[in-house]
């Protein structure tokens, strides 16, 4: 509990990460907030079935809410419904009204607080991905305090979870993304950065993933890293150590 996880991924996707934290916590029975920027309900739907997780029931029970970031944009910016003042989009800095991303964060605040209906066991931010807010044209300081705030909330007052997926490239000229992804690599309990295989594409192992465990964040302790190699089948991943997959053994 209380816990910032990143997730990372370089050279590959890293959605299957994503996949997996979903489906993980909703059948721990916590209340999950997905704020989905990348993808459209029905394919997280999709995936998540594969896995033997509904996100249709979990609406409906009010376990999993939902925020299909691609049709908000697209409502927000040629809708031709007005927004409600009382009831602002969660992506208002779209409009250009404010740059900060105050009413997202609201949006979380409201979706995990705790209320009479249903007993969760915990409140679980997942953000599928944070790249997009800047792509969208958020400043990497409003990024950087809404994902502060949202620590606050979610892990410090109401003792859950947030599980945060960035794209990055060291060789990349995007200054900007590259600066809140060291940023929050800074402030995270726990790194899970996917990378591509350096010498391309193999059939056998689709990349490489290195765990970083932050033994603490206040005192000068040496991080336990961990690298494995996996690869994704249709309904789950396998791990294995560098060197030991079919293509070599």
């Amino acid at each position: 509990q209380g816990k910032f996880t990143l997730l990372r991924d370089t050279r590959t996707d890293g959605s299957f990460l994503v996949h997996h934290f979903l489906s993980f916590y909703l059948r721990a029975g916590c209340k999950v907030c997905f704020v989905a920027l990348l993808q459209s309900f029905s394919h997280y739907n999709i995936v998540a079935q594969k896995l033997g997780v509904s996100l249709t029931a979990a609406k409906e029970r009010g376990q999993l809410v939902f925020l299909e970031g691609l049709k908000s944009c697209l409502d927000l910016l040629f809708g031709e419904e007005e927004q409600q003042p009382e009831q602002p989009s969660p992506l208002q800095f779209l409009s250009g009204s404010s740059g900060d991303l105050r009413a997202l964060f609201e949006f979380v605040r409201a979706s995990l607080s705790p209320s009479g209906q249903g007993s969760w066991k915990g409140p679980v931010l997942l953000l599928d991905d944070l790249s997009v807010l800047l792509s969208l044209g958020a400043s990497p300081v409003a990024v950087l305090d809404f994902i502060h705030y949202c620590r606050v909330v979610v892990c410090y007052q109401l003792k859950g979870n947030i599980v945060v997926l960035v794209h990055s490239n060291e060789d990349s000229e995007d200054e900007e993304n590259e600066l809140v992804v060291n940023s929050l690599c800074h402030h995270s309990d726990l790194i899970l950065w996917a990378e591509g295989l350096a010498t391309g594409f193999c059939k056998d192992v689709h990349g490489q993933i290195k765990i970083i465990k932050r033994l603490s964040l206040w005192q000068a302790e040496q991080d336990l890293v961990q690298i494995y190699q996996y690869k994704i089948q249709d309904r789950n991943v396998t791990f294995f150590a560098p060197g030991l997959s079919a293509a070599v053994l």
